[in-house]
């Protein structure tokens, strides 16, 4: 196991034959598949970046931070979970604005040079999506941004922002439904005590 592994290892204290908890079992980010797709989008930004936008340009750090923001706080969030549930909440929606923030510049970046969006149900969408669920064994670019064309490049990233975002939203619904149903650190905290 890597030393990387191992910063992302659930937290496994306290005694299992307590009724109670009061550190849950937290972190496991990498799992997430939201967490794998953001880092997708965050490792094609910057070989796009690199290849189509300035590099002395404001919009070239935005759109690498703003994608770099998508994976941290997912990864932030999933290990303050522990002890906030506020705290992984609010991060995790930051991570979804993020990418919403940089979904935006993708799309200026076509329309302000003249190239097509493509739509939701175009085939080179759908094309997108079926790469995507298949797991590629070719990690260190599954979607060819280095020889993409500007115009498929930016297309692919969007169609990866979305189906990170779809994903954030999601996570973000069980979420909300876990800590309705179980509390959060302060409700164990005072279940524990009394």
């Amino acid at each position: 196991m890597s030393p990387s592994d191992l910063s992302d290892q659930s937290d496994s204290s306290g005694s299992s034959n307590s009724p109670y908890r009061l550190l849950p079992r937290h972190g496991g980010y990498r799992k997430l598949r939201s967490f794998q797709t953001a880092q997708l989008v965050y490792d094609g930004t910057l070989i796009f970046c690199d290849r189509f936008i300035d590099k002395r340009s404001r919009t070239h750090d935005q759109m690498v931070q703003a994608a770099r923001s998508g994976v941290q706080n997912i990864a932030e969030g999933s290990v303050a979970s522990g002890t906030s549930k506020k705290t992984e909440l609010k991060l995790t929606n930051v991570a979804r604005a993020s990418l919403e923030e940089l979904l935006l510049d993708y799309q200026d970046f076509l329309r302000q040079r003249g190239l097509r969006l493509w739509a939701k149900d175009s085939p080179e969408a759908l094309a997108v999506r079926r790469r995507y669920q298949s797991d590629s064994s070719e990690r260190s670019d599954p979607h060819h941004f280095r020889g993409a064309t500007p115009e498929v490049a930016a297309n692919t990233l969007i169609c990866l922002i979305n189906q990170a975002s779809y994903l954030l939203g999601r996570q973000l619904e069980n979420l909300d439904q876990t800590f309705l149903a179980q509390g959060g650190f302060t409700e164990r905290l005072h279940a524990a005590r009394t």
